[in-house]
């Protein structure tokens, strides 16, 4: 992805949540410059990956195919400097956007509509070999309910409802056509991006950054690349 149109995608995700009137913490704003001023007091923000996330899952259509995230707090699995438990982000889902389909080994998250449009859901348990999507009825927990729906169902979520994925639940999201961009929340165990996701398809999980102008904002990965510690 080029700089320019990760820049305009940040810019365009920060007035969204000033109009949704959700407030991220002090250090979404800090600029580049900003970030090389901050010493080992923000560790926790670099080592967990806190901030800003933008993939376009290596499709070159951040439109079509693409998800931005922030990462509002974190642990690290058996850390004794960072023992936090659980992990929360706030995304921004637009209308038919797609995140692929993909599970995580360990992690368990709560996906809720916090705002905005509706969010569909499609589900499918995995094969033995984790490999393909079951032809099995998948179990569903939603806000409380637990029911059987048939395999690559989609469940729709409007503002207010979630629904808990559990590992190895695989699972594609996208924002339902017409009814606006939506404003998603994750609540869940530890994050790691690094080495809990199992996409059915390969691809890229964090951008590869063509450098046509500054920086607006850091993106989580690329804090040890601008940032000397």
């Amino acid at each position: 992805m080029k700089r320019s149109e990760l820049n305009q995608i940040l810019r365009e995700a920060s007035a969204f949540l000033k109009r949704m009137n959700f407030q991220l913490p002090p250090f979404a704003d800090w600029t580049p410059e900003e970030w090389r001023d901050r010493g080992a007091e923000c560790d926790e923000i670099r080592d967990n990956l806190l901030g800003w996330d933008i993939t376009d899952f290596g499709s070159g259509d951040f439109a079509g195919t693409g998800l931005l995230l922030f990462t509002l707090r974190n642990g690290t699995h058996g850390s004794v400097r960072y023992p936090k438990p659980y992990a929360e982000k706030i995304m921004i889902v637009r209308e038919n956007q797609v995140t692929p389909y993909h599970f995580h080994w360990f992690k368990m998250e709560d996906i809720i509509n916090r705002g905005g449009g509706n969010l569909l859901v499609t589900l499918y348990n995995a094969t033995a070999d984790e490999a393909g999507l079951a032809d099995t009825p998948v179990e569903v927990w939603q806000d409380g309910r637990r029911y059987a729906v048939a395999p690559g169902s989609t469940v729709r979520l409007s503002p207010g409802q979630s629904i808990t994925l559990r590992p190895k639940q695989y699972h594609t999201f996208r924002g339902e056509p017409g009814s606006g961009t939506a404003l998603i929340g994750e609540v869940s165990q530890v994050n790691d991006d690094r080495t809990d996701n199992r996409f059915l398809e390969p691809v890229g999980r964090f951008p590869e950054i063509e450098e046509d102008e500054p920086p607006f904002r850091l993106l989580g990965c690329e804090y040890d690349r601008f940032i000397r510690r």
